[in-house]
């Protein structure tokens, strides 16, 4: 799974409530709450501006907050393919891999990243690469189950494939 974008660069500690404002979470439409995601954060037109496939790359404890799905929901359904932080928190890391978001730690690559860079995400070989500065990171590397989990696009259908394969 390689994935190519352009960055969006957002500071240390984003909570799940600069993600998606809790006074969008009367829905749990996921288009609804993606037109409103990172609405509250220090970009707050990110909703309005970015473009599908755009990467959201994060400081320190990106997610942490309430337990709630809402906030990986509306950046998957954002149209963005995968988050590059520092850190994440516990179960903002759960809830992605849950969902199907791919999630890397890459903390060199973030320092060194700026807003608009395009960068390049190799989630099987645990790289990231910054094509507009010309270097190249080590990052997460998933282990097999939580790679299969995101290639199926989250654990449900994940648990679907699964039970069909016996």
């Amino acid at each position: 799974m390689v994935i190519r974008g352009r960055v969006w660069k957002f500071g240390d500690n984003v909570d799940t409530d600069q993600i998606i404002p809790a006074r969008y979470l009367n829905t749990s439409d996921p288009y609804e709450l993606a037109q409103h995601v990172m609405e509250d954060s220090e970009h707050p037109e990110f909703a309005r501006e970015h473009k599908e496939g755009d990467i959201i790359v994060a400081g320190r404890n990106f997610g942490s907050g309430s337990s709630r799905e809402h906030a990986p929901i509306a950046i998957k359904y954002a149209g963005v393919p995968v988050v590059i932080a520092k850190s994440f928190a516990r179960i903002f890391f759960r809830n992605a891999i849950n969902i199907g978001l791919p999630i890397v730690e890459a903390p060199q690559a973030v320092d060194e990243m700026e807003h608009g860079d395009e960068v390049e995400v190799d989630l099987e070989r645990g790289l990231v690469k910054n094509l507009t500065k010309g270097k190249e990171y080590e990052a997460t590397r998933f282990p097999e189950t939580l790679m299969a989990i995101l290639k199926a696009g989250g654990l449900m259908e994940y648990a679907k494939e699964k039970l069909k394969s016996g």
